[in-house]
């Protein structure tokens, strides 16, 4: 579930906003502020928002409990583009898939 929104990170570039299948978020209704969580409920944990985040200001944490830790949240922003290869200056990690490998010599 989306947990977090750093607003020192966030450009408002609203990219967060586009990309939910759920429309979690409202648009700030400043040019330059961040996006607000208006419907956490609906959050299905898909991490696209987190994912195309280019700022790295989004943390969406993969399994929720109440009164999550905020200042812990903080610290992970963007953990999952990190996982998965997608922050700028970073090597993917698909080249590291066997099936990758396979797929490359078949085409």
């Amino acid at each position: 579930m989306i947990e977090l929104i750093d607003n020192e990170r966030c450009t408002g570039c609203d990219i967060c906003v586009r990309v939910c299948p759920t429309n979690v978020f409202d648009a700030s209704a400043r040019s330059d502020g961040a996006p607000v969580i208006a419907r956490q409920d609906d959050c299905q944990t898909c991490f696209m928002c987190e994912l195309y985040c280019p700022e790295d200001a989004l943390y969406v944490a993969p399994q929720t409990t109440s009164g999550a830790n905020v200042d812990r949240a903080a610290t992970l922003t963007g953990s999952y583009r990190q996982v998965i290869g997608w922050r700028r200056g970073q090597r993917s990690s698909a080249a590291d898939d066997a099936s990758y490998e396979l797929l490359s010599r078949a085409h």
